[in-house]
């Protein structure tokens, strides 16, 4: 075969044994976007249960009504102690970590939860801390 003045014939060219800066740069980003895809469907989870959790214990705890008030003239109000106590006794029943509040209108609860991303650790991502936050009233109808 025959080459062009100045260019070298196609049987000396040789490309044995490199990477192309175009392929090493596709396949860092298709570990990426794989990373972000997992790691942060992962994350995305974590948070949805963690508020799914809060919701749960916040309703447990408004379920606290003040028998007495109730009874002496049909206000529905909470016993913030034992709305609080009912919280986080589901909290430990669903092994979550958390916080509740109670006033004698709304029980409020925090859950914690931690992430650990599986190959975003690889550029150094760490654990992710996440929050989910929900209130609870009590129902506002008739008692059945």
């Amino acid at each position: 075969m025959t080459s062009l003045p100045g260019r070298p014939a196609p049987a000396d060219i040789s490309d044995d044994g490199y990477v192309t800066a175009f392929f090493a740069i596709l396949v860092v980003a298709l570990f990426a976007l794989a990373g972000l895809a997992l790691d942060g469907g992962g994350a995305l989870n974590a948070k949805t249960r963690a508020i799914s959790t809060a919701a749960e214990a916040a309703r447990a705890g408004a379920q606290a009504l003040d028998l007495a008030v109730y009874r002496a003239d049909g206000t529905r109000q909470l016993d913030p102690e034992q709305a609080r106590a009912r919280a986080l006794a589901f909290l430990a029943g669903a092994d979550a970590d958390g916080t509740a509040s109670a006033t004698l209108t709304t029980v409020t609860v925090t859950v914690t939860a931690t992430y650990q991303p599986q190959l975003l650790t690889l550029v150094g991502v760490g654990p992710l801390h996440l929050t989910g936050t929900a209130s609870a009233s009590p129902r506002s109808g008739p008692v059945p």
